[in-house]
């Protein structure tokens, strides 16, 4: 599942529409959905989404053996 495609789930989930995931991160909707189709987020974009979404983001590489680097 790519980001793009994981956030659309997350807006469900919360009940919230991409248009006013973007007016809470005081970006257009236009930006927003251009960023979208490019799938252009940084680590910090999707951190930022997580704190207006109040949700935890957890980046981690998990090795074969459970370690998470």
């Amino acid at each position: 599942m790519t980001i793009s495609e994981q956030i659309k789930v997350l807006c469900v989930r919360c009940k919230v529409s991409e248009a006013e995931l973007a007016r809470r991160l005081g970006k257009s909707p236009q930006n927003f959905n251009s960023k979208m189709k490019r799938e252009s987020f940084t680590i910090r974009d999707l951190e930022d989404i997580s704190k207006v979404l109040n949700v935890k983001f957890k980046r981690v590489f998990i090795l074969a053996n459970g370690d998470e680097v």
